[in-house]
């Protein structure tokens, strides 16, 4: 004998929605395309740069992140206006190159400029690695390689805080009391050896520095290692020529001191170790830049990225 078929449930009573502002409603759940402009890969670039400058000078974040930034700017700003300061009290007495000339400025930075390039890179690579940031750059219009090139232009400038500011400060400084160069020309002569000058330090060291951050995922550990291989270097390349006796060429393995002395060469000046030709330094210097991209690149080609 058939059965019945069972009765229907009840009716749900009606769903309720809490009140709120007049006027306002759910018109719809779910996703939708943004329609709004699209400023492309190169504002992606310059934005993703500017917020890893800000992030390294600590700009939006506790007083302790503003700490070793403000201290490393201070220690590459000081000397100049000292000797701003003391060409206009002696200016009449002493020729501003005998107070400190633009080659040899760097000489009295070299503290800041290595707390720089053992700070930047560390801070701006191993965050995104750690915080999982770089997998959300990563799903934009960014790729590896474009996001390699924001972190290099954003390395690029912090370090040109301490390697550009200052020597443009004490030309700017020399010029307002007349002991700067000679007229317009010898004037940008100065100007533009200043600015490659500052940006041949930068690169090299920028290039080390990202290269050690790119193998570790402690910001400890690379910066550590950078400020090692800064101070290592020139023991074991003294070590070598003046200790072993063995060809001067061996100086070249000086990381640290090589870019400061392709400074002399683009000023025109022998430099600190004449012995070397100046096609020696400048082809070591982009072997150092070289090698560090290099290793950056083979680094974040084998990084796998979870999105």
């Amino acid at each position: 004998m058939n059965q019945p078929p069972p009765p229907p449930p009840p009716p749900r009573p009606p769903t309720t929605v809490a009140p709120g502002p007049p006027g306002a409603q759910i018109v719809d759940r779910g996703f939708q395309r943004y329609e709004g402009p699209r400023a492309g890969v190169g504002q992606a670039i310059r934005s993703v740069a500017w917020q890893s400058i800000r992030s390294t000078l600590g700009l939006g974040r506790p007083a302790r992140h503003k700490i070793f930034p403000v201290l490393a700017i201070a220690i590459a700003y000081i000397p100049a206006i000292a000797f701003v300061g003391l060409s206009v009290i002696v200016g009449d007495i002493l020729d501003p190159n005998e107070i400190a000339d633009y080659a040899s400025y760097y000489g009295f930075i070299t503290a800041a400029i290595l707390l720089f390039a053992g700070l930047v890179a560390p801070e701006v690579l191993v965050g995104d690695r750690r915080n999982g940031m770089l997998a959300m750059y990563l799903s934009t219009p960014l790729h590896r390689g474009t996001y390699l090139v924001a972190k290099a232009v954003a390395v690029l400038l912090t370090l040109a805080l301490v390697t550009l500011g200052p020597p443009l400060l004490l030309l700017i400084g020399y010029t307002f009391e007349n002991a700067g160069p000679d007229g317009l020309g010898d004037w940008l002569t100065v100007l533009l050896r200043i600015v490659v000058s500052a940006f041949a330090i930068s690169g090299a060291l920028s290039a080390v520095s990202m290269a050690a951050a790119s193998l570790t995922d402690r910001r400890a550990f690379a910066s550590i290692g950078v400020v090692l291989l800064a101070l290592a270097s020139p023991a074991v390349a003294s070590a070598l020529v003046d200790g072993a006796e063995l060809s001067p060429n061996w100086r070249l393995i000086d990381v640290f001191s090589m870019p400061f002395e392709l400074v002399f060469r683009i000023f025109g000046e022998p430099g600190n170790f004449p012995e070397l030709s100046t096609v020696s330094v400048v082809a070591v210097n982009l072997a150092w830049t070289i090698g560090g991209i290099t290793v950056v690149i083979w680094r974040y080609s084998r990084l796998v990225v979870a999105r």
